[in-house]
């Protein structure tokens, strides 16, 4: 059997070990990041929305940071979100503050009833450079 070769970023959060899941998973030169969600390090969502998104944009940049990667190598893109016609806007005006300059990654967004208590959800996948893809 292959063992996961799990990445775990820095102050690794109660959530990862609540719900039994690993952050992200090398394979292949490809990272596999879980979603990212807006939880503060005791694993609660950050009440407010906009910072809940910005933290979860933090959370998913401890991870890739972790495995030797930045936004800049992320392939593909996957938001979940609560109520997207009256959150999706909001959501997508703090895009630009974390997602650089094009070309930028492909994206899908899925609206969602539940996400155990937050309210967004950012899922990836990226491409390791050459010296992290080890």
């Amino acid at each position: 059997m292959v063992t996961r070769d799990v990445v775990f970023p820095a102050g690794r959060h109660a959530l990862y070990d609540k719900h039994r899941y690993s952050p992200a998973v090398r394979s292949n030169g490809l990272l596999f990041v879980s979603g990212q969600v807006g939880s503060r390090e005791d694993g609660s969502p950050e009440p407010d929305f906009d910072q809940q998104v910005r933290r979860a944009f933090d959370n998913l940049n401890a991870v890739l940071a972790a495995a030797g990667a930045t936004f800049d190598d992320v392939v593909d893109v996957t938001f979940f979100i609560v109520d997207p016609a009256h959150r999706f806007e909001r959501a997508w005006n703090i895009v630009p503050e974390y997602w650089g300059e094009a070309p930028f990654p492909t994206a899908t967004v899925v609206g969602v009833t539940w996400l155990a208590g937050f309210d967004f959800e950012i899922k990836v996948v990226a491409k390791l450079p050459e010296r992290a893809a080890g």
